[in-house]
């Protein structure tokens, strides 16, 4: 899968990409032959004001035909952010996958 980076509010480093994309390409087995159109994937880091620290926030889009799957996670890590990320979409590839099952046995 071709995956569109984008940081907002911090330096997108190569360990920072490198892990997103490890990250995603797990999904790949879970997408088998499901088509992806496109996918985006952004990491910030949202208002520095927090009384907690630094917040991050990381989301991602996946473009699959007749929908759009998308997850939003904020984390005061960054990788404790894309790894949930990474484990809702799982998630919400599964369900996805179920349903357009559902619709083709019907």
């Amino acid at each position: 899968m071709k995956l569109n980076i984008k940081a907002s509010g911090l330096e997108l480093t190569p360990a920072i990409s490198d892990y997103i994309q490890e990250k995603m390409s797990m999904l790949d087995k879970y997408l088998g032959d499901l088509k992806v159109i496109q996918a985006d994937f952004e990491v910030e880091l949202t208002t520095k004001h927090h009384l907690k620290g630094e917040i991050f926030r990381a989301e991602a889009n996946l473009s699959v035909p007749g929908d759009l799957l998308r997850i939003e996670k904020t984390e005061k890590d960054l990788y404790k952010a894309i790894d949930k990320v990474k484990d809702h979409l799982q998630d919400m590839i599964i369900k996805n996958k179920e349903k357009i099952l559902n619709l083709k046995r019907q």
